[in-house]
Parts: structure tokens; sequence; C-alpha cells
């Protein structure tokens, strides 16, 4: 369960012979099977997911199982974790329209967010996220219920006129405007919403595994110890950094969920 990374530089300093610093790759992203099955590999961030899944509904289910007017401290904070989705994001960017949507609005963000606390889970050391089929399973979700509701709510050839038309174009544009809106919302958006979510957490985990490796790289006895602490601290500082990035990364795809939703039920432009 640790990291391929961290694990090859534990036995390697600067000052031991023939032995180059370790640099973090795709290594730091790939796991040996924790068991298989056929041809099936369980990895790592495939039970990391499964207990971001269960953590966040067994936390909602326990939350407002038995309801009560007057909320006990669990209700409260699932109630506080709703209502932030409900009013932040479904009210302001959908409207009265969005009610209806947000216990998928608050699944997303909260599956989202928990996957990406991962990295700094003692154990556990890795967003979820940061594998790229994640962040496009969760695109393509996202995708399927803005395809849903715009030809539910425009009819067939409504909804692929709301896709890639727009009224008032002089007619020599309408081709290419038609081929740039149909690339942009149906091709467009599932891809720089999955990318966006991947890049962030990858890139950020790789920062962390990099000074981390390089603190315990120059760890010896001599000064290079003040070089160590250096990137030990600068380790603790991205760490410190990644924490926000989590939830900011988590409340954008809620955010641009919520915004691909409400362009579905809006009228015709």
């Amino acid at each position: 369960m640790s990291n391929p990374a961290i694990t090859l530089a534990e036995s390697c300093h600067i000052t031991d012979k023939g032995c180059g610093f370790p640099a973090p790759g795709l290594n730091s992203f790939n796991f040996k099977p924790i068991f298989s099955i056929g041809s099936f590999d369980f990895t790592k961030p495939m039970l990391l997911a499964i207990i971001c899944m269960l953590l966040v509904v067994g936390f909602f289910w326990a939350a407002f199982a038995k309801p009560k007017l007057v909320p006990g401290k669990l209700q409260l904070v699932g109630e506080i974790g709703y209502n932030f989705i409900s009013r932040g994001i479904a009210r302001e960017v959908i409207g009265k329209k969005g009610d209806k949507y947000v216990p998928f609005l608050t699944s997303l963000f909260f599956f989202v967010w928990i996957m990406n606390i991962m990295s700094i889970i003692p154990f556990a050391q890795f967003p979820v996220a940061s594998r790229f089929a994640y962040p496009v399973a969760l695109a393509l979700l996202v995708w399927i219920t803005y395809m849903y509701l715009t030809f539910k709510t425009h009819g067939f050839v409504g909804g692929w006129k709301h896709l890639t038309y727009m009224q008032g174009l002089p007619k020599f544009l309408v081709p290419l405007i038609v081929v740039l809106e149909f690339l942009q919302n149906v091709i467009t958006r599932p891809f720089t919403l999955a990318v966006r979510l991947w890049a962030n957490m990858f890139a950020g985990h790789m920062l962390i595994v990099m000074f981390s490796v390089g603190a315990w790289y120059l760890l010896s006895p001599s000064a290079l110890t003040i070089a160590s602490g250096g990137s030990f601290v600068l380790a603790i500082g991205m760490t410190a950094f990644e924490v926000l990035i989590q939830f900011l990364q988590a409340y954008i795809f809620t955010l641009l969920a919520s915004l691909y939703i409400s362009g579905a039920l809006e009228e015709g432009h």
C-alpha cells in the first residue's frame, strides 16, 4: 500500500556511492495488485475509491436516516454540507429548478473531495482522481446527465439545435458555428472536465512525492541536512497548499456540472 517512489528511495542517500536521485515518475501512480481474479487486478486506487464511496454513502445515510426537527451533531454537519451545495451552487447557478439536482451535485462534490483528500491520509497517501479513469468516469456521468436533460427538455430535433445552433447568424457562418458548437458542447466539455481534475491531482501528488523523496535522499550527517530540511519544509508546505486545491477542484467540478445542467434546461439560443 506504500508509495512506490518513496519505497524506492528508502535505502538511497546522496552520500551512497552509485546511488543517484530516484526521481519519482509514473511509478508513483502504479501499484502492485492487492489480489487478482483471472485477468482482473484489484489495486490500491480501486480500494480507495470504494472506501470513498462507502464514506460518503455511510455518512449521509447515518446523518439523514432518522432526521429530527432539532438535528444532532451528525445531522447538523450533513445539513451544512447539503445546504452549501444547495444554496452556494444549485440555487445560484440553476435557480429553483436546481433543487431536484441537489442530491446528485452533493454526492458528486463529496465523492470527488474525499477522493482528493486521500492524498494526505496516512497509509492511503494517494489522490484517487490522479488516475485518469476516475475523472473520466465522473465526467461521463455528468455528460450523460447533460445530454439526457437537453433532449428531454427540447426534444430530439430541438436538442441538437440547442447544442449546435445559434440564432441570428449570417447564413455563411452557420456551418462553421454548428461544427464549433458541436465540438464544444458534445466533445470538449466532458474531456476538459476530466482533464482539469486529473491534471491538478496528478501534478499536486507528483510535487509532494518529489519533495518528500528529496528530503530523504539529501538526509545525511553533513551540511546537506540543511537541504534535506528545506525539502521537507517544502513538502509540508505543498501538502498544506494541496488541501486547498483538493477542495477547490471538487467545488469547480461540481460547479461546472451545475452549469451544464443549467445549460440543458435553459431556453434555446
